[in-house]
């Protein structure tokens, strides 16, 4: 059931964003490709919002990890999903931002995202470096995951012209390609499992590159908000063995000088309905407050520190 949103979160929300009418207000929200989890989850979080808030109109945009912390900054979303390792890397400006972002706060984790290396299980590639003249399909330029691949990559001294084709599309698109046969290897960074790659799974007999010890620590070096998680057997149709993938977290972020009641709304739709979020990923399933305040690295938008207090959340006094 739908809890209701109004109440403090409602006293100045409709003044967030651009006018679009008389009594409404219009909201960009970033979120993923078509065939990720962003998406439905952005969609989900637009429901209830729009529903409790009839004066508010909130556009749910396609977009990437990268770009949308980009957005944020520059000020052409009021929020975005966006990667920890990503937004850790903002700050500092760090590949493959070209300055360091000062308007970019964090306002709530969501799930646990996996970097995900998916073969074909008839190509043979059990290492990185058996990738070398192989067929990939990844995301465009501005996605994490696209930036991850060339990371992989580098572990093994190679780039993406040492490969035998490489194709940036959506995760759907990459999913069909797989199918047919034009790709040998699928990367993508998303939830666990994916929509795309359960599609795929379905079609096709898959298997997924387990990352050693050695890979890991290579990204853990660069970036503390790195884990290493198991992607356990029958997460996917035929997939009966249990690899290590290269993990981090979805998290939403907002300019640290935006509309504060609005980041309330949307954090107070998110943590009164896990169960409509559920049904859309299950990632989502186990989430709590507390999790959805865990410090990342990246400053709190001080309404979202505001929120997580009234909630209880110890430290956010």
């Amino acid at each position: 059931m739908i809890k209701s949103l109004r109440g403090t979160a409602v006293a100045a929300i409709v003044l967030a964003g651009t006018a679009i009418g008389a009594n409404a207000q219009a909201i960009t929200m970033a979120t993923g490709q078509q065939g990720g989890s962003w998406y439905p989850v952005g969609g989900a979080i637009k429901a209830i919002v729009e529903r409790e808030l009839p004066d508010v109109s909130m556009t749910v945009t396609p977009g990437a990890g990268v770009s949308n912390v980009v957005g944020v900054e520059a000020g052409r979303f009021q929020i975005a999903f966006a990667n920890s390792i990503s937004t850790v890397d903002s700050l500092s400006g760090k590949e493959p931002f070209r300055q360091p972002t000062t308007n970019v706060c964090n306002i709530g984790i969501l799930y646990p995202q996996y970097f995900q290396i998916v073969t074909l299980a008839e190509s043979g590639i059990k290492t990185v470096a058996d990738i070398k003249g192989k067929r990939l399909t990844t995301q465009q330029l501005g996605n994490t995951g696209e930036f991850l691949t060339r990371e992989l990559l580098s572990t093994a001294d190679l780039t993406f012209d040492d490969l035998g084709s490489v194709a940036h599309t959506s995760y759907s698109d990459s999913a069909s390609q797989m199918k047919d046969g034009h790709a040998d290897i699928f990367t993508l960074g998303s939830s666990l499992p994916t929509g795309s790659v359960m599609d795929l799974a379905s079609a096709r007999d898959i298997a997924l590159l387990n990352v050693d010890e050695e890979t890991f620590k290579h990204f853990k070096d660069q970036n503390a908000a790195f884990q290493l998680r198991e992607v356990p057997a029958g997460a996917y149709p035929g997939f009966d063995e249990t690899v290590h993938a290269i993990s981090y977290d979805t998290h939403m972020v907002a300019p640290c000088d935006s509309d504060g009641e609005l980041v309330k709304a949307v954090l107070g739709a998110i943590a009164d309905n896990i169960d409509s979020f559920a049904s859309v990923t299950k990632s989502m399933a186990d989430l709590t407050v507390e999790e959805m305040a865990t410090d990342i690295g990246v400053p709190f938008h001080p309404a979202a520190k505001e929120f997580y207090a009234e909630r209880g959340v110890a430290g956010m006094e």
